[in-house]
């Protein structure tokens, strides 16, 4: 993807009831096209190597108050083989992280610039169902409050429509 990523707003009926406990409901928005593949995704945010948690961005709504993206649960990431031998099981710290920099990613966009962004602050979060190898960890975020230099966002991921986890996360951006 060359030049800024812009925000797509396909039609999305947010008047539908979201699946369970959903964020939104991500069912309509044409996934087959992402805004952001693993290399946009790093010229936005600072994440890299093993803690590039996000693989795609796939919406931003227009006013980029709410988003879609995507973490492959792979079997040869760095947390498998301790985390827990022969039962390999997604952290949840990671699970949140994988949020936040999607959480990140939009806040930066309205900014129209990369920036460093940092995690401050997690509330309210609960696990409600493991993320495995194999798993597509669908991630779904929603604004809460936008400032100047300031965000505070729902995130949640989303295993074959199950919540996996939710949380309240803040973020920064740094001074450099």
């Amino acid at each position: 993807m060359q030049g800024t990523p812009s925000p797509s707003s396909p039609s999305v009926d947010t008047t539908l009831p979201p699946g369970k406990d959903w964020l939104f409901d991500y069912r309509q928005i044409d996934r087959s096209r992402p805004l952001a593949d693993r290399d946009e995704i790093a010229r936005w945010i600072p994440h890299r190597g093993d803690m590039a948690l996000l693989d795609q961005v796939i919406w931003v709504a227009e006013d980029a108050s709410q988003g879609l993206g995507v973490k492959y649960i792979r079997d040869d990431e760095f947390w498998v083989p301790g985390h827990f031998p022969g039962n390999p099981l997604f952290p949840g710290v990671l699970q949140i992280e994988s949020g936040a920099q999607l959480a990140c990613f939009m806040f930066v966009l309205r900014k129209s610039g990369p920036k460093s962004p940092v995690f401050l602050r997690i509330e309210n979060a609960a696990f409600r169902s493991g993320v495995v190898p194999g798993d597509e960890l669908i991630l779904l975020c929603r604004e809460f409050k936008n400032q100047k230099r300031r965000f505070i966002s729902d995130v949640q991921g989303l295993v074959r429509d199950r919540v996996a986890f939710e949380a309240r996360i803040s973020g920064m951006i740094m001074d450099t």
